[in-house]
């Protein structure tokens, strides 16, 4: 079986994200989100909050496990048996980043390869950390998440 882990922090969960998990999901058995807990981070939604939207909005794909850790991202793709990470670029500043992780990764964890899935154009701009700012101020942050999402960030900020 062929599977895949898609890590993020997925705080929240974009339109972007959800590109790049449907067209991963395509390319594997299995296609394990792996919401990461990160303790030195300050996130809208906890990680059991995280895991359960992105549950909902993945529902319609039948080959989607989601699962949180914690730690090396290697280590947890190798308790998962999985030798493929999938990653997202948006633009050419992502890749120097992610080619650092992904060279790392290929160090540390052998034969965990790194793929990586130019976003759609449409979401070459779209960050979490656009969402959070503009759910901040009480924007519209409906271009950008899916439906579910909006509904809890204006739980979240306390929309009207």
């Amino acid at each position: 079986m062929r599977t895949g882990i898609y890590p993020g922090s997925f705080d929240p969960v974009t339109n972007g994200h959800l590109d790049i998990i449907k067209r991963a999901s395509k390319l594997f058995d299995k296609l394990i989100l792996g919401v990461l807990h990160n303790p030195y981070k300050n996130p809208i939604f906890e990680v059991e909050e995280r895991i359960a939207i992105l549950k909902e909005v993945t529902k319609d794909l039948d080959n989607i496990e989601v699962l949180t850790f914690e730690g090396l991202l290697v280590n947890f793709a190798k308790e998962q048996n999985c030798t493929t990470i999938v990653r997202g670029l948006r633009a050419i500043t992502d890749f120097e980043e992610e080619i650092k992780m992904a060279q790392i990764n290929r160090i540390i964890g052998g034969d965990i390869d790194t793929i990586f899935l130019t976003t759609s154009v449409e979401y070459s701009y779209l960050s979490s950390s656009t969402v959070k700012e503009v759910a901040l101020f009480h924007g519209d942050v409906s271009p950008f998440v899916p439906p579910i999402v909006e509904q809890k960030i204006k739980e979240k900020y306390g929309y009207k």
